[in-house]
């Protein structure tokens, strides 16, 4: 397989306290996934309203993060991502910007969070073979820093080549499907690692 596009390097304070937003991130995910959309079609996916979709996808056409595209109908002018994915880049250590990392990263989260949710809320309405491939896993590990790294890299590169955004081929029976992977030292409430 050749060179997939890489994930966009964010290392801008303000656009990462831009993309704390949580529809800015709703939004930007949902084009991710699904391609192409309306400002209208965007509303009925992340529960907002089609003006104010319209006004936060102008926003982030300003960051270059998504781009109008010409319309199939003469209609509405859709909307499309132009990063297939989002990197920001190791914790800093100047305050402000880890500050806008932490905030960028707890509105992905709880997207995330939202549609872990949504799944199970509405479980029983999905198509069996869906339902019954659909995962979520819990592990404890014991693993080294680079161990995990080595683990981190390796399971991008087996996902990878199924990201909306760079998957051309895909089979007509493929969907949309959110995926996420945490792994990160537990701590006990205390804030200490855990033994």
């Amino acid at each position: 397989m050749s060179q997939l596009p890489p994930r966009r390097r964010i290392r801008d304070t303000e656009l990462m306290r831009a993309l704390a937003h949580p529809l800015r991130t709703a939004l930007l995910g949902y084009l991710m996934s699904a391609g192409s959309r309306t400002a209208s079609e965007c509303a009925t996916a992340v529960d907002s309203t089609a003006s104010n979709c319209s006004w936060h996808l102008r926003q982030l056409a300003q960051w270059g993060l998504v781009e109008r595209v010409e319309a199939t109908d003469g209609r509405e002018r859709p909307w499309r991502a132009t990063a297939v994915g989002l990197d920001y880049g190791d914790f800093d250590t100047d305050p402000a910007t880890r500050g806008a990392q932490l905030a960028a990263t707890a509105a992905q989260l709880g997207e995330d969070h939202l549609l872990t949710q949504r799944f199970l809320d509405s479980v029983e309405d999905i198509e069996p073979a869906w339902r019954d491939a659909a995962a979520l896993h819990t592990s404890s590990l014991r693993i080294t820093a680079r161990e995990l790294a080595e683990l981190n890299a390796a399971i991008e590169a087996l996902v990878r080549p199924y990201v909306s955004t760079i998957r051309t081929e895909a089979p007509d029976d493929a969907r949309a499907v959110h995926a996420s992977w945490r792994a990160v030292p537990r701590l006990d409430a205390d804030g200490r690692p855990s033994a």
